[in-house]
């Protein structure tokens, strides 16, 4: 049993922490998390709707007709630092100095192709007039220009883009201005997340970053509401320290930091299922702050966007029907067969081969409890090597099927069988939900009674040259999600455009 001194409980008191929970982290890397079991790959027509044209212009107009009452709120993702973004540009000022080799020369020497890609497309970069601007004068040849043109957009003298949250650099450049992720998911909101001319937004943020969004969105507020004719209800809130999980040695037992404390680490973005429980509305669109679309493909992305809403209101009015009607009455055989089999043919719910041993009585609870849970529809797009959760049919340790979004991570590819369905899935996960979270009464689910906690991961790391083992919680959109009932739909490819590295941005689908 794990021994906590006085300033062990005084750190967990402060951060938020109980004892059991640290216990129960500790038996978790003990015992391992087990890998999922992959029954088979999630393809259309198996897991996966795929809609004709006339049937996505019916959702649209499905969606477009509800009361203007409908309470909508674009959730987003924005904690991520711009520092990994920017991973190839600072290994370049640490290998490179333009006084000893030409830039050609560091590029035979080190095979950097990304920081060749870099130099070749420089100047379509959104900051590109701002940094050249900066360092006007200071250079004596193309090789010096290079090497400061880096140091001023990441250095803490310059620009120190390295600092900033993604969310905050310019993505998009406008000739006028250079548009930030921020700003383009406040005008995307304007096309398909807002009510009566108001759009609201939350995004999760790291505290340190916040005075950054305020003063942006002052400094956008104008052009933004005169472009889209909507205002905006815009919150923020943290990564809570209380989800932080503990670290362990290699023997699993706590890892300290050099003044004795406990290492904790933050829980990854499955800890953002207790901000998102905190949001009150019908409708709530999830997606990462980095993808974002130029406004050439604004519309057909909105319009996917009302598909998978289309899909939600759909479904979600007779799961709401069944509900109260389960709630209210006394079902009987036929009654009960009507249910399974909506919950199995829309909502992709599996049940037991002993379901029909059981009594009416028995059926009608085990139909409540699987109707009544929050739904998410999540868009698939076609599966073309970018990374990324990929939409599969698993089964649990009771035998139980579900259909879940599967990181890489959590399968045995040592297992052939395993990794052969991991190769051969058609689909993955750009991180495009819709999300409904009450009850046919319009009550809030408490979503954390949905989080699968054995879907975590657990990493090695380093900390002061000492190993460690860092736990995971269970993804946003993978195991925190793992017990709501769950549709994937296939979407355009073109509404998947995350920026992983800056290079990302000179693709065709970031210039305007």
């Amino acid at each position: 049993m794990m021994q906590l001194t006085d300033n062990d409980i005084t750190q967990l008191e402060k951060k938020g922490i109980s004892k059991e929970k640290v216990r129960d982290q500790i038996e978790t890397f003990k015992e391992g998390i087990p890998f999922v079991d992959l029954e088979k790959a999630a393809i259309v027509g198996d897991g996966i709707y795929k809609f004709s044209e006339k049937d996505e212009n019916s959702l649209i107009k499905y969606y477009d007709s509800f009361p203007k009452e409908l309470a909508v709120l674009k959730f987003v993702p924005a904690s991520g630092a711009a520092s990994r973004m920017f991973k190839v540009l600072f290994n370049f000022l640490d290998s490179y100095d333009p006084k000893k080799e030409s830039f050609q020369d560091y590029v035979k020497r080190t095979g950097d192709k990304d920081m060749l890609i870099f130099a070749n497309g420089v100047a379509n970069f959104p900051f590109y007039e701002k940094v050249k601007e900066a360092i006007k004068g200071q250079t004596n040849n193309e090789n010096e220009e290079l090497y400061f043109f880096v140091k001023q957009l990441l250095s803490e003298e310059g620009f120190n883009y390295g600092f900033f949250p993604k969310g905050l650099l310019p993505f998009h450049d406008y000739a006028d201005f250079a548009a930030t992720p921020f700003e383009e998911h406040l005008k995307e909101s304007a096309m398909y997340a807002q009510t009566k001319g108001k759009a609201k937004l939350h995004f999760t943020i790291s505290e340190q970053h916040k005075e950054m969004f305020l003063s942006e969105y002052e400094a956008i507020k104008d052009r933004v509401t005169t472009a889209t004719e909507i205002s905006y209800a815009i919150d923020y809130s943290y990564q809570k320290s209380a989800t932080d999980t503990l670290a362990v040695d290699m023997d699993n037992k706590p890892f300290r930091n050099s003044d004795g404390s406990l290492l904790f680490r933050p829980g990854g973005h499955g800890a953002l299922i207790e901000n998102l429980n905190e949001q009150e509305a019908d409708i709530i669109f999830v997606k990462n702050i980095d993808n974002v679309v130029v406004p050439k493909h604004v519309e057909e992305l909105a319009s996917s966007k009302k598909i998978l809403s289309g899909v939600l209101l759909q479904v979600q009015q007779k799961a709401f029907k069944y509900a109260e009607f389960l709630e209210n009455n006394s079902p009987n055989e036929e009654d009960i067969l009507k249910i399974k089999k909506f919950l199995e043919d829309r909502l992709n719910v599996r049940f037991l081969d002993t379901f029909n041993t059981y009594t009416i009585k028995e059926k009608t609870r085990i139909l409540e409890d699987k109707i009544n849970r929050p739904i998410r529809i999540c868009g698939m797009v076609k599966n073309e090597g970018e990374p990324g959760g990929g939409p599969f049919w698993i089964r649990d340790t009771s035998g139980r099927t579900s259909l879940q979004i599967v990181e890489s991570a959590q399968i045995d590819m040592k297992n052939e069988k395993q990794a052969s369905i991991l190769k051969n899935a058609t689909h993955f996960n750009p991180v495009d939900l819709v999300c409904g979270v009450q009850n046919y009464k319009g009550e809030k689910f408490n979503l954390l009674n949905y989080v699968d906690s054995k879907q975590g991961f657990i990493t090695e790391k380093t900390k002061e040259g000492r190993e460690l083992k860092a736990l995971e919680l269970p993804g946003l959109w993978n195991g925190a999600m793992a017990y709501w009932n769950t549709i994937f739909v296939e979407v355009p490819l073109l509404t998947f455009n995350p920026v992983k590295t800056v290079n990302d941005l000179l693709k065709p689908s970031h210039q305007v």
